[in-house]
Formats: structure tokens, C-alpha cells, sequence
């Protein structure tokens, strides 16, 4: 299934741009979307499964903005108010 494929990658450069369950919430509702997604398949769920996927990829995408956005934040020097 091309859902499950994508929803895994894109979980899987959130980890590798630094999202972990723990630091953000995206990342955790990724996990677990992708183990609902999975649940489902086995159960021959194909729709519910396919769904679950969607979402994965969805929370995955936007835990991998975060991370992205949190590395450039940390990049930028801070300024001090006049």
C-alpha cells in the first residue's frame, strides 16, 4: 500500500531531522497512527488502514517542520531589545 510506504517515510526523516516522541507532540501522533495503520492491515482493515496512514503522514510532515524550523531558530543569533 503507497500510504503506508509514504506515511513511513515520512516518519522516518522527522527521526532523522531530530523528532522524537518525546520533544514533540506530532512526532508521538505519527507513531501512533503508523501502529493503528498497521493493526488495521492485518486485519485486512485495507480503508481503515489506509486512513491511518494518511494521518501518519500528516503528523509526520509536521513534526518534520518543527524540527526543521527549531534547527533554523537555533541557527539565528538572538537579538537584545533597545
Amino acid at each position: 500500500m503507497q500510504e503506508m510506504s509514504d506515511a513511513r517515510q515520512a516518519i522516518a526523516a522527522a527521526r532523522a531531522a531530530g523528532a522524537t516522541t518525546a520533544s514533540s507532540p506530532d512526532f508521538y501522533a505519527a507513531e501512533a497512527a503508523i501502529g493503528r495503520a498497521e493493526s488495521h492491515l492485518q486485519a485486512e482493515e485495507f480503508t481503515r488502514a489506509r486512513l491511518a496512514a494518511m494521518e501518519a503522514k500528516r503528523h509526520a510532515a509536521a513534526a518534520l517542520l518543527n524540527a526543521n524550523a527549531g534547527g533554523q531558530h537555533a541557527e539565528v543569533p538572538a537579538t537584545t531589545p533597545r
